[in-house]
C-alpha cells in the first residue's frame, strides 16, 4: 500500500484563523468611516460675520447675509460629496468648489474682518476634496491668494489668514488621507485572511483525502471479503480482519503525524497558549520577550520549554503567579520560567520525564537548561540557547509533560 503524502507544515496557520475570527487582533472597532459632520462645527467661525450683520456693522446686511447663506450651503455640499470617492472627483463638486472660492474672495474684499475667516474654512473644503498629488500646488494657491486679499484689507494680519488657510488645507487632507490609508489597509488584511483561511481549508481537505481516503477504501474492501469468507474460510477471514488491523493502526500513526505537524507552533503561539492554561489555573501569567526574530527551530525547543514548565506549574506549584521572560540576543536566547508557588514544579524531574528530556535535547543543541527551587519561595526554569544552535537538533513530535 502506498503512503499517503502527509500535510505540509505551515506556520501562519493559527494567526490566519485568528485573524480571520478577530481582524482588529483584539483592538476595539474601528466605527463608522468619517463624514462630512466631521467638519461642521468649523462652521461656528462665521459666527463674527454673523454678529455683525446683526449689529448693522456692515454695509449692506441683505446682501451679506445672501453671501454667508451661499457659503454655508456650498461648504456643507462640498464637504459631504468630499468623503465619497466618486462624489469628490465630480464636476460638480469642483464647480461648487469654485464658486465657494469666488464666493470667499468677493465676501474678503467687500467686508473684511472677521469675514476673512472664511478662507481657512474654504482651506478646509479645498483639503477635504482635492486630495492627491496635486494639493501641495492648490494649497499653497489658496494660500497666496487668501494672503493677498486678507492683506489688501487688514495690512500685515493677512498673513496670518494666509498660514491659516494653507495650515487647514494640508492638515485636513493629510488626516483623511491617512483615515483612508488605514481602513484600505484594514480592508485588505481582512480579505487577505479571508483567503488565507479559505486556502488552508481547501488544502487541508485534500490533504485529509490523502491519508484516508485509500486506507478506509482499503478497509471497507477487506472487510466485505471477511464478511464472505466467514462462513465458508473462517482462515481466509481472520487474515482479512488482520489486514484491517494493521491498515487501521497504520492510519492512525498517519493520522498521529499530521496532527503533530499541525500542532508545532511557534514560540509565540506557545506564549499565547501559555497564558490561557495560567490564567484558567487562576494563575496570573506576566510574559516579557524582546530581542530579534529567532530561527524556526530555535522558537520550537524554546516553546517545549514553554509548554513543559507552565505544565509543572499548572499541576505541581500552587502559584499565584508566574511570569515568563525571554531575552533574545544575536548569538543567544535566554528563557526564564518563575513561580511563587509552595510547591515544587518540577516534583518528577528524574530520568524520563519531561524536564530531564528537555535538558537533553537543549544539551544537543549547544543550549543549556536548569531547574530549582528559589531560596525565597516558588520555582524557576532557565533555558540557554544558542541562535543557530538549534538548527540541527528535532524537535519532539509529541509533548513529554512532567508528572
Amino acid at each position: 500500500m502506498t503512503r499517503p503524502r502527509l500535510p505540509r507544515r505551515i506556520s501562519c496557520r493559527l494567526d490566519a484563523w485568528d485573524l480571520a475570527r478577530d481582524p482588529r487582533g483584539g483592538d476595539e472597532p474601528p466605527g463608522p468611516p468619517p463624514t462630512g459632520f466631521a467638519l461642521l462645527p468649523w462652521l461656528l467661525m462665521g459666527l463674527g460675520s454673523l454678529a455683525n450683520i446683526f449689529q448693522d456693522e456692515t454695509s449692506d446686511p441683505v446682501l451679506a447675509g445672501a453671501g454667508l447663506l451661499a457659503f454655508n450651503s456650498l461648504y456643507v455640499y462640498v464637504t459631504f460629496r468630499s468623503f465619497d470617492h466618486t462624489k469628490r472627483r465630480s464636476p460638480a463638486t469642483r464647480l461648487a468648489l469654485v464658486l465657494m472660492g469666488l464666493l470667499t474672495c468677493a465676501l474678503g474684499l467687500g467686508y473684511g474682518g472677521t469675514w476673512l475667516l472664511f478662507f481657512p474654512l474654504l482651506g478646509l473644503a479645498a483639503g477635504a476634496a482635492l486630495r492627491g498629488r496635486r494639493l501641495a500646488r492648490w494649497g499653497w494657491t489658496l494660500a497666496a491668494l487668501a494672503g493677498v486679499i486678507a492683506g489688501v484689507k487688514d495690512g500685515w494680519s493677512g498673513v496670518n489668514i494666509a498660514y491659516g488657510t494653507l495650515l487647514s488645507t494640508m492638515v485636513t487632507a493629510a488626516i483623511l488621507g491617512l483615515s483612508d490609508v488605514v481602513r484600505d489597509l484594514r480592508a485588505a488584511r481582512e480579505e487577505l485572511a479571508r483567503r488565507a483561511v479559505a486556502e488552508e481549508r481547501l488544502r487541508f481537505s485534500r490533504d485529509l483525502h490523502d491519508l484516508l481516503g485509500h486506507t478506509l477504501s482499503v478497509i471497507v474492501v477487506k472487510a466485505e471479503a471477511a464478511r464472505r469468507l466467514s462462513s465458508r474460510d473462517l482462515a481466509a477471514a481472520l487474515t482479512q480482519v488482520t489486514d484491517i488491523e494493521a491498515v487501521g493502526r497504520q492510519a492512525l500513526t498517519e493520522i498521529r503525524e499530521a496532527v503533530t505537524g499541525y500542532r508545532e507552533g511557534s514560540l509565540g503561539t506557545e506564549l499565547d497558549r501559555a497564558r490561557s492554561a495560567l490564567s484558567a489555573a487562576d494563575v496570573a501569567p506576566v510574559v516579557h520577550r524582546s530581542g530579534p526574530p529567532l530561527p524556526p527551530r530555535t522558537e520550537a525547543l524554546l516553546g517545549w520549554v514553554v509548554r513543559e514548565a507552565v505544565t509543572n506549574v499548572v499541576r505541581h506549584s500552587g502559584a499565584s503567579r508566574c511570569e515568563i521572560a525571554v531575552l533574545g540576543g544575536a548569538e543567544r536566547v535566554r528563557l526564564t520560567v518563575t513561580d511563587d508557588g509552595p510547591g515544587p514544579s518540577g516534583t518528577s524531574a528524574g530520568p524520563g520525564t519531561g524536564l530531564t528530556g528537555l535538558t537533553e535535547r537543549l544539551a544537543a543543541a549547544g543550549g543549556s537548561l536548569t531547574a530549582g527551587a528559589l531560596g525565597k519561595g516558588g520555582f524557576v526554569v532557565r533555558a540557554e540557547l544558542p541562535v543557530d544552535g538549534a538548527a540541527d537538533a528535532a524537535v519532539p513530535a509529541a509533548s513529554r509533560a512532567g508528572a
